[in-house]
């Protein structure tokens, strides 16, 4: 049985569309369902109706960042998501942007690798419920009241978005598992070899961690859905490299893809997300996998093999009962 994953958007607007992809993966067997936040609708909320509306599968944030909120209200909206949901929830954090968290919430961006830390610190800390003292880089607290919400889970499952070396090693030193993005299909087993690495140089069980990949799986059955994922792919690949900051550049650079990277930005700077997508063709294939079932199979095979323990998938169909089938047969 392979653990699978589903990345949904969160809008009001499309709340049946939410839930019936909730109820779907709920009953076919999915290991868990994300929800991100960037600077849109707060993932909280669109938590509490999934864990109103579903009774297996996990439920995690990929991710929320560690800025804008103080570790004591984490702590609160995930332990209360725990609660809610009988001890289902996933915690996954990240430091985001410069752009979300100075344009966006008006903080400056400082120490994010510092903030990281003391953020999970604190959380698994309010977790027991005790009392306790801490100094950290944010936030000093002399003899913290215990927190209210009663979680069910009996430690806090922390999962780290982390790229730059260093604060990968933090995620292996610290964290319950690795949510890492825009790894080249063909160097994942190397990445993730060095993560285990420094798990087991840190005195933990690097078998007890967990990867989600970085790349997603779209299973797409026909020309017409294979183009409209691949335009996607493109498109999303392009944003990242010219327009979302640059840590995401600097990413690239780090996987050994610099000449692409550039390129791609040359291409929006001069003409827009247009060129710079077209632009992406021959790179984005190189993340994930696009296709019909067989090579989604495939794909999932060779994620297994670097080392993958949680897969990402989309599908393209509209179709909710061929939806359940193809979820069925991914799990297995």
């Amino acid at each position: 049985m392979r653990k699978i994953s589903l990345s949904l958007a969160w809008n009001p607007d499309a709340l049946d569309s939410l839930l019936e992809w909730a109820q779907d993966a709920d009953a076919t067997g999915v290991d868990s369902i994300w929800i991100n936040e960037g600077f849109g609708h707060d993932a909280f909320s669109g938590l509490a109706l999934l864990a109103r509306e579903t009774n297996r599968v996990a439920l995690g944030t990929s991710i929320v960042n560690v800025f804008s909120r103080t570790p004591g209200t984490l702590a609160q909206q995930f332990a209360t998501i725990d609660q809610l949901s009988g001890g289902r929830v996933l915690i996954g954090l990240g430091a985001s942007t410069p752009g979300v968290i100075e344009r966006f919430h008006g903080l400056p961006f400082d120490a994010p690798l510092a903030r990281l830390r003391e953020a999970a610190e604190l959380l698994r800390l309010y977790w027991r419920r005790e009392r306790f003292d801490y100094d950290g880089p944010a936030h000093s607290i002399r003899r913290a009241l215990p927190m209210g919400a009663e979680p069910v889970q009996p430690s806090p499952p922390i999962y780290l978005a982390t790229s730059h070396p260093r604060s990968v090693r933090l995620t292996a030193e610290i964290a319950d598992g690795w949510l890492p993005a825009w790894i080249p299909n063909e160097r994942l087993r190397g990445e993730i070899g060095e993560v285990r690495g420094w798990i087991t140089e840190a005195g933990r069980d690097a078998s007890a961690f967990a990867v989600r990949a970085p790349g997603a799986i779209v299973v797409a059955e026909n020309e017409d859905e294979v183009e409209r994922a691949l335009l996607a792919q493109r498109s999303g690949l392009a944003f990242f490299v010219a327009r979302n900051g640059p840590f995401y550049y600097r990413q690239f650079v780090r996987q050994g893809l610099a000449d692409e990277a550039e390129a791609i930005r040359k291409a929006w700077d001069d003409g827009g997300p247009e060129p710079a997508a077209a632009s992406a063709t021959d790179l984005a294939h190189r993340f994930g996998s696009v296709g019909g079932m067989d090579a989604s199979l495939a794909a999932l095979a060779v994620q297994e093999a670097a080392g993958v323990d949680l897969h990402s998938i989309q599908i393209t169909t509209s179709n909710r009962t061929r939806r359940r089938e193809i979820l069925e047969e991914l799990v297995g």
